[in-house]
């Protein structure tokens, strides 16, 4: 009797450790995307915004030095919680953008900068996968788990800004790249609701296609008219986006509504 006790106290102990690790990440609903969405386009106005006030190089050191204090908050706490992962969010957002503008200003079209960054994606689900056996945001028990999973978010975020600009310097337009980004969000839940696609996938593939359409919205908020834009002033857009992810983040927490991408939740 003694013994089951302890086993049954034992066992209630590792699931409680192991619950306070999965619950890492919020709960995938409408207003995960839409927020998800709103801090894209939050974090890619951010970042032109800082590159013009600081120049390139410091804007760089501030979102590295940003973003590695936000992960190690992110690291620290067991439980989700949901300042804390949006504001790692926002900054990976940043950083990412950084990261594919830069590829670019040294003379690397984005041609060739959006295919290599689904190559860095793809070797980073690759040693994801090797390492812990699954891709799914709902098996975060390990802190290199968590780490993979950030690893991932950043890349995704790389990708999608320079896959947003890559549409936009081909004919399409920011304008035009936000419709066509607007409806391809829509394809990997269409494609998980027929089994064409699994739930891990069609959640990444979301994760990819939100980073390009609030990038493209963003732009199209900001760039000059000539280049298809509305000529927004970078300061009070970078604003105006940071004001609507926090009121959006509002009624996210304990949510279960409907989303163009519902069904992926269960990655």
């Amino acid at each position: 009797m003694i013994t089951e006790r302890v086993l049954d106290r034992s066992h209630a102990h590792a699931h409680s450790r192991i619950s306070g690790m999965a619950h890492k990440v919020p709960e995938v609903t409408a207003y995960f995307w839409i927020i998800k969405v709103l801090t894209t386009g939050m974090g890619e106005k951010a970042s032109d915004y800082l590159a013009h006030l600081l120049g390139p190089m410091p804007a760089v050191g501030l979102g590295v030095v940003a973003l590695l204090g936000s992960l190690v908050v992110q690291f620290a706490v067991r439980p989700y919680v949901a300042w804390v992962y949006w504001t790692v969010i926002v900054m990976v957002s940043v950083l990412g953008t950084m990261a594919a503008d830069a590829l670019h200003k040294f003379g690397v079209p984005y041609t060739l900068s959006t295919p290599l960054f689904m190559v860095a994606l793809a070797v980073v689900f690759a040693f994801w996968h090797a390492s812990e056996r699954t891709l799914s945001i709902h098996s975060i028990t390990t802190r290199r788990h968590d780490t993979f999973y950030w690893d991932t978010v950043l890349t995704t975020f790389a990708l999608g800004t320079a896959a947003g600009d890559l549409s936009a310097g081909i004919g399409l337009g920011y304008l035009g790249s936000v419709v066509l980004y607007a409806v391809a969000i829509c394809v990997p839940a269409v494609a998980y609701r027929g089994r064409l696609l699994g739930a891990v996938s069609a959640f990444w593939a979301t994760s990819v296609i939100t980073r390009s359409l609030g990038a493209s919205f963003a732009d199209w908020m900001a760039r000059d008219p000539s280049h298809g834009g509305l000529r927004w002033v970078l300061r009070p857009v970078t604003l105006s986006w940071a004001r609507s992810r926090s009121s959006a983040s509002r009624p996210v927490w304990g949510s279960r509504g409907a989303m163009c991408a519902a069904d992926v939740a269960a990655a």
